[in-house]
């Protein structure tokens, strides 16, 4: 009798460069034929099978919670959905294992709430007659980066994005909508500020006599006054 197929469990990462099928079933069916691949055994349990190509998208995989068994030169990998996942093995090129410890997780670096608060503690560099009324000015549909006034009293709507694109200059639009509903900040002008700015974001805001502003994060850390784009 051949041997039973035992539990692969395993505290650390498993890289393995073989020629190798790969057979799926479940919702559907799918395989993939004999070809040479690289399989990511990770220690959460999953399993993934890249190509050289597609970047990071891997050809098959299978998420936790699963079970992966090995028997022979046959990997097993089922989850309670009743899906399955073989890959057999037909020649190995490299089997390592690693522990790759504890990951802190992505830091990005100047992301939309660290522009908000750098740009609110000076928003001078925006338009040197504008004051703060408020950070996460409120709407009833969300809150607003930043609503300032400028030299002649009137109401600046400013929404900060890293990138700047349509969808942010539309989000602006209709939160100046909904506070120009109110006689006390009627009517708004709006501000678009991303460290840049697509083309095609900058004309539809000029569409609308919205203003574009680009900032340079580097700058905005320092404490001379950075040095801004204004289109």
């Amino acid at each position: 009798m051949p041997p039973e197929p035992h539990p692969c469990y395993n505290a650390l990462v498993r890289v393995i460069v073989a020629r190798c099928s790969v057979t799926y079933e479940g919702r559907l069916g799918a395989r993939l034929p004999e070809a040479t691949r690289l399989l990511v055994l990770k220690a959460d349990g999953s399993i993934a099978i890249h190509s050289d190509s597609r970047a990071y998208k891997p050809l098959n995989w299978m998420s936790p919670p699963c079970v992966i068994s090995e028997r022979d030169n046959l990997l097993v990998a089922e989850n309670p959905k009743g899906e399955t996942l073989r890959v057999e093995l037909l020649e190995v090129f490299e089997d390592h294992s690693y522990d790759l410890g504890d990951d802190p997780g992505l830091e990005k670096d100047g992301d939309e709430a660290e522009l908000q608060q750098l740009i609110a503690a000076r928003v001078q560099t925006l338009r040197d007659d504008f004051t703060l009324i408020r950070r996460e000015y409120p709407t009833d549909i969300g809150p607003v980066d930043l609503l300032c006034r400028d030299g002649e009293g009137r109401a600046v709507v400013v929404e900060i994005k890293r990138v700047g694109e349509i969808a942010g200059v539309e989000q602006l639009i209709r939160y100046q909508e909904r506070l120009d509903l109110d006689t006390r900040l009627a009517p708004t002008r709006g501000m678009f500020v991303a460290t840049r700015i697509k083309p095609q974001a900058r004309v539809f805001a000029a569409s609308r006599g919205i203003d574009c502003v680009e900032v340079a994060l580097d700058d905005l850390r320092d404490h001379d006054t950075p040095h801004l784009k204004l289109f």
